[in-house]
């Protein structure tokens, strides 16, 4: 049996600790967040084709105050034009290279012998979901909508930061691990080259904008067996906060502490369901080096008790899903010799088909007709194909491969296979993107177990929050927030 820490904690040593800790963040007024029935009102999990994310419940512009959205809004002509200018191209205009005779359009599964191209533009992984849905997975789609290729491009204070410091994060040329005192903010390698190149792709996306500095999620997520009985139900929300590489105010760094202990971000979420694990709650503390163990701890709310996750733990499916932790957002895997140590490789480049949900109108039929995915909006995307072997025998996968989209350096697949070589999980984000905020974030998500034959989705939800600080995400929360 694994070796934990179960531990007491004094309630108020923790407050007269983490009172001395906050950070002064953007000075927002504390407005309402969405909740789980706003989200059960505006979509059904099943056989629900509505647009959600742009219904009066979830518009930003709706929901937000105004000058909070004022200040999170950019002209989206000056936002595409930088992000250009700092890439060096825009999406449409590099693809089409292959497949030509596939155009936009809606293809169906039998067509797939009349359009070869279709095969060309797909990962194998697609292309075999790629047919009426049945056992023993959900998410096969019988149809896909190919819609014209579109540019993305990050908002301003992203784009000129990642502009300011381009050519400033080095790498060890021997390791290929960053020289952190190097980074400030942004993406590091806007325009990665050279025999470290695998790299600096994958930096970019661990130094990832995958929604704002801090922020506010709510997810819904169901799991199904292979029969495609639903085995789970859940729902829990995050608080997220960037202390490094910050383009919100505090810039840079969030304090002191950050920098002086090397923390990248602070998660806390909450589990409000099923009802066994209503009050649970999970703190993360992410670190930079390459050598240090994240620091996570779980707090069972039955038991009253703090315990702090082992280094093996984070290998361990989260609460009974298809992922583990170091799945999080697909991949969390740190770069590292000495921590699962890692090799990563470029083994392509390719133009492939990707889709995306921008409007929330994508849906799963219900178990009894074979949950298909329906109104998902396809987009040829440049893509770069990493390896990353993980060189320690007793991890759970030998390797990964993960598709990273080019033009916006976000992880849009994760296929993880075993010590063996066999397919065991895969992972897949239906993209979403607010235009006039240059922002890109989490629609729904898939997650399938090849070897247990189970499934899992999840609909998400990010919001700005700029009021949190350390007090919101911090260790106390999992006392004064799981009661």
């Amino acid at each position: 049996m694994k070796q934990v820490k179960i531990f007491f904690v004094c309630f108020l040593a923790i407050i007269g600790t983490f009172g001395m800790m906050t950070a002064t963040v953007w000075a927002a007024e504390k407005f309402r967040v969405v909740t789980i029935k706003d989200l059960k009102d505006s979509k059904e999990f099943y056989d629900d084709p509505r647009p959600w994310l742009t219904s009066d419940a979830f518009s930003y512009k709706k929901i937000l105050p105004p000058d909070v959205h004022a200040k999170l809004s950019y002209d989206v002509e000056a936002m595409k034009t930088l992000w250009a200018e700092v890439i060096g191209f825009k999406a449409p205009d590099v693809v089409h290279k292959i497949a030509s005779q596939i155009k936009p359009g809606t293809y169906s599964y039998k067509d797939k012998e009349q359009h070869p191209g279709l095969k060309a533009l797909m990962t194998e992984y697609h292309y075999n979901r790629f047919k009426p849905g049945a056992p023993p997975f959900a998410g096969n789609f019988p149809e896909m909508q190919i819609v014209p290729t579109k540019q993305y491009y990050y908002a301003i204070p992203i784009a000129e930061a990642t502009k300011k410091h381009m050519g400033q994060t080095m790498l060890d040329n021997q390791t290929g691990l960053i020289n952190e005192a190097t980074y400030v903010a942004g993406l590091p390698f806007p325009r990665p080259e050279g025999k470290l190149k695998a790299n600096q792709i994958y930096y970019n996306w661990l130094k990832r904008y995958f929604g704002w500095d801090n922020r506010y999620m709510l997810s819904e997520v169901r799991g199904w067996t292979g029969s495609l009985r639903e085995d789970i139900s859940q729902g829990f929300l995050m608080w997220t906060l960037r202390l490094q590489g910050r383009v919100l105010e505090p810039y840079g760094w969030l304090d002191e502490r950050a920098q002086a202990q090397g923390e990248f971000q602070a998660y806390l979420s909450r589990y409000f369901a099923p009802r066994d694990a209503f009050g649970n709650q999970v703190n993360f503390i992410t670190y930079m080096a390459p050598d240090k163990y994240d620091q996570v701890m779980l707090y069972v709310a039955g038991l009253r008790r703090v315990r702090l996750m082992s280094s093996t733990d984070v290998q361990d499916a989260v609460a009974g899903g298809d992922a583990i932790y170091l799945d999080s957002d697909l991949c969390a895997q740190k770069i590292s010799q000495t921590i699962f140590p890692t090799k990563l490789e470029l083994i392509a480049e390719k133009e492939l088909l990707f889709p995306t949900n921008h409007d929330g109108s994508a849906y799963l039929t219900s178990p009894d007709k074979g949950l298909e995915y329906h109104n998902l909006k396809w987009e040829r995307r440049p893509i770069y194909v990493i390896k990353m072997t993980i060189h320690d025998k007793n991890f759970v996968y030998g390797h990964r491969i993960l598709y990273i989209d080019k033009e916006t350096f976000l992880l849009r697949l994760a296929e993880n296979y075993d010590q063996n070589g066999r397919l065991y999980r895969t992972g897949e984000i239906m993209f979403t993107f607010h235009f006039d905020m240059g922002m890109p974030n989490f629609g729904d998500t898939l997650a399938q177990d090849h070897i247990d034959l189970h499934s899992s989705s999840s609909h998400n939800f990010n919001m700005p929050t700029p009021w949190i600080g350390r007090n919101d995400v911090g260790f106390e929360k999992l006392f004064t927030r799981g009661k």
